[in-house]
């Protein structure tokens, strides 16, 4: 018996060390993975865009902008003033994720200061994103603690008055359950399109319908069309629970949300076609979209800011066609974004889908020839 167990677990080793593929996805994968999402998973907040409306315009001023550019809290330049970007015009920024926090000062500023009377500074802050809001909040108030102590002498004439919008209770499930929704989409889709086909392909069925009259076009949209909606089914149901069970605020439109889904399932549709075409059975094609989904998550602003992690890994998650639909979902429940708002991400996902699903296509047609 156990010669028979030690030979059983040699065919396994040889058999895995024979198929490249499998080789790969065990070994070359995970570290690629390992590396990246290393700095990409971050849960230090920082890098946080941030206008300054400095209506006083002053040395004095100036000098308490200055005291928030230390460290690698806050990204406090180009500044603004009332002339180039209107503070009413605040609301536009935050939804097409242009700035993160805005700190107004009053015109009297220096004056108010200089005669020892209480100054309040305002703090504007996207509420979407509740720890990040919060630890804005408080980076914020030991700056100006600080900054007081060393002009006036004092801790309490500047007083720091806050507001958050979008989510004024900083409840992070508001946060959460959007990028949840995206999440469940992408990888039921990745998954279902890339392990039916491969199973099709395993049982020989594939290839009885290509001596069929179908097409091939026919043939592919027959299959990809059942996983798309099964996906949106799904996406329905997690914006139910979120909306009725978690009390999640919908403001935007549910039609351009809808939309926008369909387009980003030629992306998810057409990497699941793409997998089955690169894999031979269903255990790679698993193991693929599973890699993909989890690369795809940690590097979408799921759980960390992009604006957290390295330089290069920010230009890298352009790549990412996670990221587009993860700011679409959470732009148009929570901010109420509309597609001009949102024109950067339909730009990139109309360019990712298209790429993705006709180079997917093409392969298909050759595998299915």
């Amino acid at each position: 018996m156990f010669r028979a167990f030690v030979g059983l677990v040699r065919k396994e080793f040889i058999q895995v060390w024979r198929d490249r593929n499998m080789l790969r996805l065990i070994f070359a994968i995970p570290i690629l993975q390992l590396l990246i999402l290393g700095y990409a998973v971050n849960t230090d907040v920082e890098q946080l865009a941030t206008d300054v409306y400095d209506f006083d315009q002053t040395r004095m001023s100036r000098e308490f902008i200055r005291s928030f550019e230390p460290g690698d809290y806050f990204v406090t330049e180009p500044q603004l003033t009332a002339e180039e970007q209107p503070l009413w015009n605040l609301d536009e920024r935050f939804r097409t994720g242009s700035a993160e926090l805005a700190l107004v000062i009053p015109e009297d500023f220096s004056e108010e200061l200089n005669q020892g009377k209480n100054v309040t500074i305002g703090l504007i802050a996207d509420g979407t994103d509740a720890n990040a809001a919060r630890a804005g909040l408080g980076y914020s108030s030991l700056i100006v603690r600080r900054f007081s102590e060393q002009v006036t002498g004092f801790s309490q004439p500047i007083e720091l008055r806050h507001k958050f919008l979008y989510n004024p209770e900083l409840e992070s499930v508001y946060y959460m359950v959007p990028g949840i929704v995206a999440t469940l989409l992408t990888m039921v889709t990745v998954m279902l399109t890339s392990m039916a086909i491969v199973r099709e392909r395993e049982m020989g069925t594939l290839e009885q319908l290509t001596v069929t009259p179908i097409s091939s076009t026919a043939l592919l949209l027959g299959k990809i069309s059942t996983f798309g909606l099964l996906g949106m089914i799904e996406m329905v149901i997690a914006l139910a629970v979120g909306i009725f069970w978690f009390g999640i605020p919908f403001v935007g439109s549910p039609i351009l949300l809808f939309l926008l889904s369909a387009l980003y399932l030629l992306t998810t549709l057409g990497m699941g076609m793409f997998f089955s075409t690169v894999t031979s059975t269903q255990q790679q094609a698993m193991f693929l979209a599973w890699f993909f989904s989890v690369f795809a998550i940690l590097t979408s602003g799921f759980f960390t800011p992009i604006s957290n992690m390295p330089h290069w890994l920010q230009h890298f998650t352009l790549l990412n066609p996670m990221r587009y639909f993860m700011e679409v979902v959470r732009g148009i429940m929570m901010k109420g974004a509309g597609p001009a708002d949102l024109l950067p991400q339909i730009v990139g996902m109309a360019a990712y889908g298209a790429v993705i699903f006709g180079l997917s296509a093409l392969r298909f047609r050759k595998r299915t020839a």
